[in-house]
């Protein structure tokens, strides 16, 4: 029997710069389409848990090392991403140093995340607001 065809899988990392007063998180401009700002992430390779892929997604992108602290949640909109169908992993995580853009990221800032202005790329404006509530009381998102 041929395998299914399936969605991408990838993963996107809320990272928390614990060293900084407010701990703002990271955002990256895309340096490919599609353009704008976005949560740091990527695509897990074949053979690594999405785990790995979160740590590694966050290297490539940032330079920062990070520690995962939760799962916020999985976002599985088949219209989330215009290059086709991804399931993406969110996670949580903290960080300390000065983030870099490299690989994929054109650029890198620090935001609260209730004071973005910039353009959010995929359904990230979605998930930061997510982020927004579980950092006001700690309850994760109800699946959808």
């Amino acid at each position: 029997m041929p395998r299914p065809k399936t969605p991408e899988i990838a993963v996107d990392i809320i990272i928390e710069m614990v060293d900084r007063e407010n701990a703002p998180i990271v955002l990256i401009e895309r340096r490919f389409p599609p353009h704008g700002w976005a949560i740091p992430g990527g695509f897990v390779d074949v053979g690594e848990t999405v785990e790995d892929a979160a740590r590694r997604e966050a290297l490539e992108e940032t330079g920062l090392h990070v520690s995962l602290k939760t799962l916020l949640g999985c976002y599985s909109d088949p219209s989330r991403d215009s290059r086709g169908h991804t399931v993406s992993m969110v996670y949580i995580a903290e960080a300390s140093g000065e983030p870099m853009a490299a690989d994929d990221a054109a650029n890198v800032r620090l935001f609260q995340p209730d004071q973005i202005d910039v353009a959010l790329a995929f359904d990230h404006a979605e998930i930061i607001s997510h982020y927004l509530r579980y950092r006001a009381t700690g309850e994760l998102p109800a699946p959808r």
